[in-house]
């Protein structure tokens, strides 16, 4: 393991619920999610924040977001809506400092807030919910 648990995941040393796959990005779903799919993006070579991501692969992570937010309103999550963010600095709550765009399907009236309860989030029907959104992605 590596002092960046996003890179063991690209490199498979560290388990995870990959959603997306492509030559630059990997898309998977995050371990303390705000609600059902709630899904990061992450560019396979290490950025720790924007300074350093290349603009090319952080379109290509902003294009795998959209594909993603696109497949969560068509899936069975049937999202009314999605946020995309990425947090850039510790004073904007980044806790993992590799680059990563978050991807998090919302539904009116779901009063989600974003840091209550992190810590003890868990997540829910993990394996259920990337095949839903992949099939949606295929579609």
């Amino acid at each position: 393991m590596t002092e960046c648990v996003f890179c063991d995941i690209v490199a498979r040393r560290a388990p995870a619920t990959i959603v997306h796959e492509t030559d630059s990005v990997l898309a998977f779903l995050d371990i303390r999610p705000v609600t059902r799919g709630h899904t990061l993006v992450v560019p396979k070579v290490h950025s720790s924040g924007l300074e350093s991501l290349d603009p090319a692969v952080g379109g290509e992570v902003f294009a795998a977001g959209q594909a993603l937010a696109g497949a969560m309103r068509r899936s069975t999550l049937a999202a009314d809506g999605v946020n995309l963010a990425m947090n850039d600095g510790r004073a904007a709550f980044q806790t993992v400092f590799h680059s990563h765009l978050h991807v998090v399907p919302r539904h009116h009236g779901d009063r989600i807030r974003f840091v209550a309860g992190m810590i003890t989030r868990r997540q829910s029907e993990p394996e259920a919910t990337a095949r839903a959104i992949r099939a949606a992605l295929d579609s």
